[in-house]
């Protein structure tokens, strides 16, 4: 056990201190404190002492300097059991330091601001801070340090149950967690600094919202650091014999699922909040009223209309059966109508998730007492900074997000037949959907709603075959969309059969001569869209 006879105390976060300083003070714990600190401490009736009468130096250069001597590092580092460190210590009057509570300048915040100025950033970057936690948690034989005002009750406890002492466990876990954010700090400070030094597309950096700067020479670093806080555990993961627990990027500004708030329903599972995600990523691609309905990650609906009353319907048209138990994405505010929609058309849904949702659809949907209800603050596109994260087992595949956008006239007619404008609308819409379908996918549409969707098949025809017949009598006159090119004209037989009229497709393929030929065969028309949509 490690008694605590004195203790240096030096916090942006005021959080929870009167507690801990008042505590530490019952049990004759000597209290060093700095600036702002420090009078806080005083205006609570707790003694204490300043650092500057401690050290004989005075606080300079606009508190830049006041922690960065030998009588604070040397009572922090010197080693108890070492009979020279602590004859040096008497030598030159050091007296040794037991605790150390400091969270930093608050850096992140201070950047994540609006507006913020280079000057502002650099007078936030702490330097005395880090240089205490550090050389306490070297020492964590001896000397505890506290960073993380939430861990302060915990302390508290165990310094009343020890009579002002602590465990050498409670030591080690502590500069555990102080390495963890020292190394935070250090890569946020890094990250801001390198952007703002015009090297975010010149250098090779990573960064903690996932972004990874990148140039023509080369695309990513050497290495990768990532750093996500545990936003919560949850009861298990894919199957309930995995543990699990969803971590978010605190530095992310992106809207989705992760900065989501949860309104009303039942704790999220891990299956929920990967199929949240696909739900809002797809209605994110779209201006006008957009609505997805999501089975295991992939749609087996989705719509664009001229309101989400409209869209959500034709969405929930497409596939009703595979929308049982499925979660639902919207891009605008959900209204009582819409909410009255889904209470009465929908078997049963998981999750809704969306901008915003009125009062009175609120009231509506609160009689669902199990739906999960999400809104998303400042609902925008995603941006090209985000970075896709693949894990596989002893790596991560790293790649730019599948952002790309293709417009009509980047279509390139392949065929004798040309389609119709309505038909190059409804295969554009396609298209943005088709990126979000598991490969091989094939997307049947009339107009801007999905009739028909084919799914993660080993053969592209199979996937042909499936959407076509989920669709049923609805393919008559449909367009199609396939992430990849066909190897083979035998699902281009199949998309006459079952009157498919045009057909985009990435095209570039030895085989396209072929394809083209057997759409010119039967009078479909094909547009390539110079552009592939893998989704694995």
């Amino acid at each position: 056990m490690v008694r605590i006879k004195r203790v240096l105390i030096s916090v942006s976060d005021k959080t929870g201190i009167k507690d801990l300083a008042k505590t530490l003070s019952e049990f004759g714990a000597e209290i060093l404190s700095t600036g702002g600190t420090a009078k806080k401490i005083k205006e609570l009736g707790i003694p204490v002492k300043d650092v500057s009468e401690h050290t004989g130096f005075p606080e300079m250069m606009d508190g830049r300097v006041k922690t960065l001597h030998p009588k604070i590092h040397g009572g922090l580092l010197a080693l108890r059991e070492n009979k020279s460190h602590m004859d040096q210590a008497k030598k030159h009057d050091i007296k040794m330091i037991d605790m150390v509570v400091v969270n930093l300048y608050p850096f992140e915040k201070t950047v994540a601001k609006a507006g913020v100025t280079l000057e502002e950033a650099i007078e936030n970057i702490d330097i005395g801070g880090p240089s205490m936690l550090r050389s306490a948690a070297k020492n964590n034989k001896s000397v505890a340090v506290i960073t993380d005002p939430s861990k302060y009750p915990v302390i508290i406890k165990e310094l009343k149950d020890n009579k002002g002492s602590l465990s050498e466990s409670t030591l080690e876990r502590l500069a555990v967690d102080v390495f963890r954010r020292t190394a935070e700090y250090d890569k946020a400070i890094f990250e801001y600094l390198n952007k703002a030094a015009g090297h975010s597309k010149s250098s090779c950096s990573s960064t903690a919202a996932g972004t990874i700067a990148k140039d023509e020479a080369e695309a990513f670093s050497d290495t990768l650091s990532l750093s996500f806080k545990k936003a919560q555990d949850l009861r298990y993961g894919e199957n309930p014999h995995q543990r699990a627990a969803f971590y978010k990027d605190p530095s992310s500004r992106e809207s989705g699922v992760c900065n989501a708030i949860q309104l009303q329903g039942k704790e999220l599972s891990f299956n929920n909040i990967l199929d949240l995600n696909a739900a809002i990523e797809i209605v994110k691609d779209f201006d006008r009223p957009a609505a997805s309905i999501i089975k295991h990650t992939n749609p087996c609906g989705a719509a664009v209309a001229d309101s989400l009353y409209r869209a959500y319907m034709d969405a929930l048209e497409c596939d009703r059966l595979s929308a049982f138990g499925s979660i639902v994405g919207l891009n605008g505010k959900v209204d009582k109508a819409l909410a009255e929609l889904m209470v009465k058309e929908a078997d049963f849904i998981e999750c809704i998730i969306a901008p915003s949702f009125d009062n009175d659809a609120r009231e509506v949907l609160s009689k669902k007492k199990n739906l999960r209800l999400l809104e998303v603050p400042d609902f925008k596109k995603t941006s090209e900074k985000e970075m896709d994260y693949k894990k596989v087992v002893g790596g991560l595949l790293v790649q730019d997000m599948d952002l790309k956008v293709i417009s009509k006239d980047e279509l390139k007619v392949a065929t004798t037949a040309k389609p119709s404008n309505e038909e190059v609308e409804s295969l554009l819409f396609g298209w943005k959907i088709v990126k979000h379908v598991k490969s091989n996918a094939i997307v049947l549409c009339q107009g801007t709603k999905t009739v028909g969707i084919g799914a993660g098949q080993m053969s592209r025809v199979d996937s042909v075959i499936i959407a076509c017949r989920k669709a049923g009598s609805k393919t008559k006159g449909a367009t199609l969309a396939s992430d990849a090119f066909f190897p083979k004209p035998d699902a281009i037989t199949e998309a006459h059969r079952a009157g498919i009229k045009a057909i985009v497709q990435p095209g570039g393929s030895k085989g396209d001569d072929e394809i083209v030929e057997a759409c010119n065969k039967y009078g479909i028309s094909m547009v390539f869209a110079g552009a592939r949509h893998f989704r694995h």
